[in-house]
């Protein structure tokens, strides 16, 4: 990175070049993420996988992007742009090329390591890269960036789809994991001739120390406790035990330890509305990727019944997401980032209630209604971000985007799953009280206790049933077996149940967002921050 290259110094086809070089790096991660959304049962029936396995191979591609996002962007300054996205390039692309030669599983679990790795260095560049192209419109360009996700969900679906219809029996599970090779050699070559910016942080002048003081004692302590949560949990999965039963406020305690150790050495608390928008990361990740699994539940069946591949589901909701993105700019000519996301809240909490209680094409349209929430929500926190902190660089605003990503499995899937557990439960206790007090067991979530059905229990009551006895009770609760069995009523209503739950999610959101606006109304408006000199930031 040369140490002279300055936005301004860049013509408008440079500026070109290096934002599509990364939408397509970006839309390489979600290639190889739709790659395992819809291969997994297949490499694990390869390989005779457990489902934990598969799920392990899954969330390797997962938990690693948020390492690499605030380890690089710790050096990214000095050690330059171009030689990450070089590095970037050799984990997506090994990625596809380990999982296309894996012999088991331990070949695809660090194939899809790979994966979350070269995701993680993509999304270190990419932002600041994006915010430092184009300072002036920092949220529009970083949304329109963030179009690339759902571009590559998009584009790997349809490949797998086409593929699979163009070949005779299908394509084997291994060519597609080639797929990735689609986006990412084209980037490769689209990078080596550009030019990249600095950041406007290192061009005010801003030291690297004010750059750690934005995040300060608070969100660095919130940072390390997940991590070190995180990386618990992967260590005692692979060596098959269990956490320690308080794992979670020891990750916590360990975390205020790292967090007070930096906060000392920077001689910073951090910034306040800062951290406020990295706990709100937590409910954000909750509402957009926590609930696609059981929106999408809801609507494979109605898929079926027109005889559409289940698999177009993902491209729906992906597309939806795509062009509104594309579009963004239109959108933010009538709200400020703060506004946008306090409306958003509000379209994605009355989609999700609609689509606790909506039955066949019914779904669609209030999924259409979510999804026009869900789709503003982590880009307009990214442009909030490096507007408001670009003291912070690429520190503040890859770190908001990693504890989203942290939050989403550590928090938002396992909190959606404590609530269906209980849902089955409730429902269970109600309609088939003998099967209850046979299978009654217990869940943990972080601190947290729920009853829950214990399957194994459920299936050996059922099977020690009279054979008259079986059907009813199979009614109320089965799981969804290689035997093509329907789900009984209480996995079903569950279902439901979560996306009911789900709703608070987002009406906190409205309300949060919508008291951050009026914050700003009542100081003049919402202003970007622009580094002139070494002016106050205030919150």
């Amino acid at each position: 990175m040369s140490a002279n290259v300055s936005a301004s110094d860049l013509t408008d086809r440079e500026k070109r070049l290096l934002f599509w070089a990364s939408f397509l790096s970006l839309a390489a991660a979600g290639v190889g993420f739709a790659f395992r959304v819809a291969m997994g049962g297949d490499y694990g029936a390869e390989f005779d996988l457990s489902k934990q396995e598969v799920g392990q191979v899954f969330g390797a591609s997962l938990w690693p992007i948020a390492l690499t996002m605030i380890g690089f962007s710790l050096v990214i300054d000095r050690t330059g742009y171009k030689v990450p996205m070089m590095i970037a390039f050799l984990l997506q692309a090994g990625s596809g090329v380990g999982t296309f030669m894996a012999d088991g599983y331990n070949g695809l679990y660090f194939s899809a390591l790979a994966a979350g790795l070269g995701h993680g260095i993509v999304e270190a560049v990419i932002n600041p890269v994006c915010a430092a192209v184009y300072p002036k419109e920092k949220t529009k360009w970083l949304t329109i960036l963030h179009a690339a996700w759902p571009a590559g969900l998009v584009l790997g679906t349809l490949l797998i789809i086409g593929g699979d219809a163009a070949a005779d029996g299908g394509m084997a599970w291994r060519t597609h994991a080639l797929w990735i090779l689609v986006p990412a050699v084209p980037y490769l070559f689209m990078y080596l001739p550009c030019k990249f910016p600095i950041d406007e942080r290192v061009q005010a002048g801003v030291g690297y120390v004010d750059m750690l003081r934005q995040v300060g004692f608070l969100t660095a302590f919130l940072a390390s406790g997940l991590m070190i949560y995180e990386i618990g949990n992967q260590v005692c999965q692979l060596r098959e035990v269990q956490p320690h039963v308080r794992w979670f406020e020891i990750s916590l305690g360990l975390g205020a330890l790292v967090g007070l150790g930096f906060g000392i050495a920077v001689k910073s608390v951090g910034r306040p509305l800062f951290f406020l928008m990295c706990l709100l990361m937590i409910p954000v990740a909750t509402a957009e990727l926590g609930t696609d699994g059981w929106i999408k539940g809801l609507m494979t069946p109605v898929l079926e019944g027109q005889k559409i591949d289940p698999a177009m589901a993902l491209v729906f909701s992906a597309s939806i997401m795509l062009v509104l993105r594309v579009f963004a700019g239109s959108v933010l000519k009538f709200f400020s980032p703060p506004g946008l996301l306090c409306v958003s809240g509000i379209f994605s909490a009355v989609g999700l209630f609609w689509l606790s209680s909506a039955a066949g094409w019914a779904v669609f349209l209030a999924f259409v209604l979510y999804a026009l929430g869900q789709t503003y929500y982590w880009p307009c926190v990214l442009g909030f971000v490096s507007e408001r902190y670009p003291k912070g660089g690429a520190l503040t605003l890859n770190t908001v985007s990693a504890i989203g990503l942290l939050s989403a499995g550590i928090v938002g899937t396992p909190l959606l799953g404590a609530a269906f557990d209980g849902s089955i439960h409730g429902t269970v206790k109600k309609e088939a009280p003998a099967l209850a007090e046979a299978a009654t067991g217990s869940g943990n979530f972080m601190w947290m206790s729920h009853e829950r059905i214990d399957p194994k229990k459920a299936e050996a009551f059922v099977a020690a049933l009279p054979e008259a006895e079986r059907a009813p009770v199979a009614e109320i609760y089965q799981e969804a077996g290689p035997e093509g069995l329907p789900q009984g009523r209480a996995q079903l209503q569950a279902g439901r149940d979560v996306l009911l739950y789900a709703v608070r999610f987002p009406a906190l959101l409205f309300v949060v967002f919508g008291l951050i606006a009026l914050y700003f109304r009542s100081r003049g408006g919402y202003q970007p921050v622009e580094l002139t000199g070494e002016a106050d930031l205030g919150m």
